[in-house]
């Protein structure tokens, strides 16, 4: 095992430790099994090189990858979503850690929160997921909406929707989702 190694080791072992975060929580919200936590903090196994494990690390930890000597700059395409940086704002405003911010939330959801704070997930188009999002930072349905509806827009461009051709059908389907949502 190198020095390296030991250091990104310890600086786990410490996070932990200082967030009173159980490894079975943590395993959870980077998407691993509690083994293979073990196996990080422990001195058997070299320190994960895996990018994606690497930056749901950092994410958790609220710190960049690149600070993590292991870390190989990520070849995977990040998403640029407004929606989710807005929502990361939102985080930092509500003065959240990361690790308080995904305790909020269902196991089953934190890999995902994570993976959109990453940048490996856009925002989501399900309106129930996002509003929840939302209401553990604060946000009003009527600031969140028009995020949502930009994404879904892309997503319907995206699938071959054209915008200018379809304009009036989509222009009354998002009036008719406005009524619905009361905003």
């Amino acid at each position: 095992m190198t020095t390296t190694t030991s250091n990104s080791s310890d600086r786990l072992v410490k996070f932990l430790e200082e967030t009173n975060l159980h490894k079975k929580d943590f395993a959870e919200m980077i998407g691993v099994t509690l083994s293979y936590v073990y196996s990080l903090i422990g001195a058997e196994v070299s320190f994960s090189t895996r990018t994606t494990t690497l930056e749901r690390i950092a994410v958790v930890m609220g710190s960049a990858p690149e600070s993590f000597p292991e870390y190989k700059h990520s070849e995977e395409p990040r998403v640029v979503d407004y929606g989710v940086q807005f929502l990361k704002e939102k985080q930092k405003e509500a003065g959240l850690t990361n690790v308080q911010f995904l305790k909020r939330f269902p196991r089953s959801q934190r890999v995902e929160i994570v993976d959109m704070w990453r940048g490996a997930l856009p925002m989501p188009l399900d309106w129930s997921q996002l509003s929840t999002i939302g209401e553990v930072l604060g946000i009003s349905k009527e600031d969140l909406y028009p995020y949502w509806e930009s994404r879904l827009q892309h997503y319907l461009i995206a699938g071959g929707i054209d915008p200018l051709a379809n304009a009036a059908l989509i222009q009354s389907m998002f009036k008719g989702i406005k009524g619905f949502l009361k905003i």
